[in-house]
């Protein structure tokens, strides 16, 4: 346990990011003024204390080191500088850097996008990014070619006119240890499939209303595992988005298939038959040891198999998920799993840092089995690059977590024609995207690019309860 003390109450979020980047295996907890009273002062704590141009900092962790910054009077110390400085000052005490520097923030590519619009050049965005950030050459330049190439794939997206739609289905074959998501058991929850699609449904109908005047650019229907639905029940609801959505304008349509032992020829026929143009098929590892470990109820060569019955049914736009970082696996692991991928010739391979979230049963595993079970290093980074780049992809999105292995990123590569425009969509928050279904957030997006959400109820008998009330909830968000 870490306790950190501070008086300033908006410094606690990014204290505790840049905090817990440095100690992943400590739990930290941020205290303002009114707190510390009651809190212990003792054993491990680092205390921030930040005046008009002072900031004072105690850091105690086996062993004790302080630091005073004093500015300058006429000197103004933003918030951005602060934080820095305090960056500094963990690199000093811990002796290690981050490859993102104080970056905390889920999306560092928006940094880059926005310094592009601004017409920006290229040694100048890096540079900042390395000043201002303390980001590596390396993170910062990808940051900056994959904000290039996000920005020419959205260049065809409605974005004031148009709009994304996102349909969730939380069930799933089994829940997976590092799993955080709206995920439930489907030999559970069978029997209220049915009463969840109607529910869906009725949202969806909301949404075709409200938006019939609106271009749908994308649809993305994820979970869960959507494939755990049976046939007769994917069929039904792929008939009713095509039914009540105008797909006139709609240049991709996902499923996200994931989990090979909810696919089969006879589901993958159903996504042709409605348009489907892009899938995933993610074995997250190629080895079967891992696999059973953290709970994936699935074979390597049943990933295999069935990324050939996708190819066999005519998908030519097939996304793999991997992780890396999962409980004990090194570098030849990696290896062992990109060398497999590679035989399958994927179209395109998100690359995951595993991220430890507290909702997720990996959370409890590592108090257990402690912290360096997980590998995640800059070699597992690049073998899983130097992979992508062998099969002719390049990255085009990014996004981080919190509490990732080895404090990296997750990045998508994809080949030319083949990206993931719903991807890019979520990260850069540049168009309105209308979510429906249990623990779907949606976000809608205004012109002076102000963010406003509204969430759906985790629990899946609550949805489908409280159906009336979510749907109000959209009609709040998406008035005019």
């Amino acid at each position: 346990m870490i306790n950190v003390y501070t008086n300033k109450e908006n410094y606690q979020y990014d204290l505790h990011a840049l905090i817990k980047s440095f100690y992943p295996e400590h739990d930290v907890r941020v205290y303002g003024e009114e707190q510390q009273s009651n809190q212990p002062n003792s054993g491990n704590q680092i205390i921030v204390l930040l005046y008009d141009n002072n900031m004072k900092v105690v850091i105690d962790i086996d062993g004790k080191k302080e630091y005073e910054h004093t500015y300058k009077d006429d000197i103004d110390v933003t918030k951005k500088e602060r934080k820095l400085s305090f960056y500094n000052d963990l690199c000093d005490y811990t002796g290690k850097t981050l490859p993102w520097g104080n970056l905390t923030g889920i999306r560092p590519t928006k940094l880059s996008m926005g310094m592009l619009a601004e017409g920006k050049e290229d040694e100048e965005i890096i540079a900042w990014l390395k000043e201002t950030h303390a980001v590596s050459e390396e993170k910062a330049q990808l940051s900056l070619d994959i904000a290039r190439r996000e920005k020419a794939i959205l260049d065809q997206i409605h974005y004031e006119d148009g709009y994304s739609i996102y349909i969730g289905i939380p069930f799933c074959p089994t829940t997976c240890l590092y799993c955080s998501f709206t995920s439930y058991p489907i030999v559970v929850w069978r029997n209220r499939v049915e009463e969840y699609l109607q529910a869906l449904f009725q949202e969806i109908d909301f949404v075709a209303e409200r938006y019939k005047n609106k271009i749908l650019d994308t649809v993305y229907i994820g979970g869960g595992t959507p494939t755990t639905l049976e046939a007769e029940e994917l069929d039904r609801l792929l008939q009713y988005v095509r039914d009540r959505l105008d797909f006139q304008q709609v240049i991709e349509f996902t499923v996200e298939a994931g989990r090979a032992d909810s696919i089969t020829r006879e589901k993958l026929d159903v996504l042709k038959k409605y348009g489907v143009t892009r899938i995933s098929v993610n074995p997250q590892t190629m080895n079967d040891e891992t696999l059973k470990y953290i709970g994936r109820q699935h074979t390597v060569n049943q990933v295999k198999n069935a990324f050939h019955l996708a190819r066999d049914a005519g998908f030519d736009n097939i996304n793999m998920d991997i992780i890396l970082g999962l409980p004990g696996e090194l570098e030849i692991d990696v290896q062992h799993t990109i060398d497999e991928i590679i035989k399958l010739n994927p179209d395109s391979l998100t690359v995951h840092s595993l991220a430890v979230k507290r909702a997720s049963k990996l959370s409890q595993w590592i108090e257990e089995n402690g912290i360096t079970m997980l590998h995640n290093t800059d070699n597992t980074i690049k073998i899983a690059q130097k992979g992508a780049y062998a099969l002719d992809m390049k990255p085009y999105y990014l996004y981080r977590q919190k509490n990732m292995s080895g404090n990296f990123e997750n990045v998508g590569y994809a080949r030319e024609g083949k990206y993931g425009i719903y991807n890019i969509l979520i990260m850069e928050e540049k168009q309105t995207i209308v979510a429906c279904g249990a623990g779907s957030v949606s976000k809608r997006v205004y012109p002076d690019g102000r963010i406003e959400r509204c969430e759906n109820v985790k629990d899946v008998a609550s949805f489908i309860e409280r159906i009336d009330e979510m749907i109000e909830r959209k009609r709040k968000l998406l008035e005019d």
